[in-house]
């Protein structure tokens, strides 16, 4: 692995760079070129998703920080950041851990997490007595994010779990071997049945042992519990600072996307 070329430690090495540079856009073959290029643009976005500073208070050594939040909305609003994320899931699964591209077999859980003043999609979750948003999240067996989407905290797992789901069904790259999903208690009850009838997928149950005092790993479902851990590591998805839940998803992507490539470049 290479060390060039590197001002932050958050910055991409020329082995990462080329992990993720054949899935950016082509260059514009009309109009004035660029003056930033998609490394300095991604590099930069990183570097705000680990040191979780704002938009604004990017160095000087940086682009604009218009510039890089162009980027980050266009992204976004594209879809580019979810089609890198999966693109790099398969590759993950298939050169690291020599894995089928896809999934049987999922984990589903959310998290809740307050939020700074302002922004849209705000709400109280009485069970775990935060005011914030909570972030609904289908990842494979290895940790690695399929699908995110981002509510109100008052949104109860179950309508979030059915929203997810509905949205992951679009994704027919996604689940073309996926056949089973575990979850905890939160999710028992119709939408066990909802989930059969409407996608045909099982969803089960992984139950806490009544007995049971105290912490203790469940089998399955500490895997999701890695991935929000993955997640929070980047100071700028320990608080949803976002006015767009749209911008959380694109955030979390973002995080998965850098944790893979970093990955890749080890193999």
């Amino acid at each position: 692995m290479t060390k060039s070329k590197q001002v932050y430690p958050t910055d991409l090495n020329d082995t990462q760079w080329l992990k993720i540079r054949p899935y950016l856009p082509a260059e514009a073959q009309r109009g004035r070129p660029r003056e930033h290029s998609w490394r300095i643009i991604l590099n930069s976005i990183f570097y705000i998703l680990q040191s979780g500073c704002s938009w604004r208070m990017l160095p000087h050594d940086l682009p604009p920080w218009q510039t890089v939040y162009h980027y980050f909305r266009l992204w976004r609003k594209e879809g580019l950041w979810e089609r890198l994320n999966q693109v790099l899931q398969e590759k993950v699964r298939r050169q690291r851990h020599k894995k089928k591209p896809q999934a049987s077999a999922a984990i589903l859980n959310s998290q809740s997490i307050k939020t700074s003043e302002g922004g849209l999609e705000c709400g109280f979750d009485a069970g775990k007595k935060i005011t914030g948003r909570k972030r609904h999240a289908l990842v494979d067996t290895l940790g690695l994010l399929m699908k995110v989407v981002v509510t109100a905290g008052s949104v109860q797992d179950r309508d979030g779990a059915k929203r997810l789901l509905e949205d992951l069904s679009t994704a027919e790259d996604l689940i073309q071997r996926l056949e089973l999903i575990w979850a905890d208690g939160g999710y028992r009850g119709a939408l066990v049945d909802w989930v059969e009838e409407t996608f045909g997928w099982r969803l089960e149950i992984v139950k806490k042992p009544e007995d049971l005092v105290g912490f203790q790993v469940l089998p399955r479902r500490w895997v999701v519990e890695r991935t929000f851990g993955w997640l929070v590591r980047q100071r700028r998805l320990a608080r949803d600072y976002e006015r767009l839940p749209e911008s959380s998803e694109a955030f979390i992507y973002a995080a998965m996307i850098r944790l893979m490539i970093r990955t890749l470049a080890k193999t």
